[in-house]
């Protein structure tokens, strides 16, 4: 599971936030990276709804499932080029991490909303 979080799911993720924060690509290739990491969202979520992964059938599937949609919304928007639509995501792609995190790191995200 680190594995998944460290070498795939946070990169794509930070790689993601960062465009967003610039405004916009400039060329193809920006536009490319920003497709690579929302696949890999996409994709590392099916890892983590793979059968010995899933934790359980409730909480970790709609976490991983929320997952998935981000990186697939965000696979669309960098294909159209939409930087708006792209933008419109740092949100559900932030809460698609934190709940998760709430639930599964608490030493991370303490549920009293008080760091340790």
């Amino acid at each position: 599971m680190k594995q998944l979080m460290v070498d795939l799911i946070h990169p794509a993720s930070n790689d993601i936030l960062l465009f967003i924060n610039r405004g916009s690509a400039t060329d193809e290739k920006e536009w490319a990276a920003v497709r690579r990491s929302a696949v890999t969202l996409a994709e590392s979520a099916n890892l983590l709804m793979a059968p010995g992964r899933a934790r359980d059938q409730g909480d970790w599937m709609k976490d991983a499932q929320m997952l998935s949609g981000v990186g697939a919304a965000a696979y669309k928007a960098a294909q159209a080029r939409d930087a708006k639509a792209l933008a419109a995501l740092a949100e559900p792609l932030d809460a698609s991490c934190t709940t998760c995190h709430k639930q599964y790191r608490p030493n991370v995200f303490p549920r009293d909303g008080v760091s340790k």
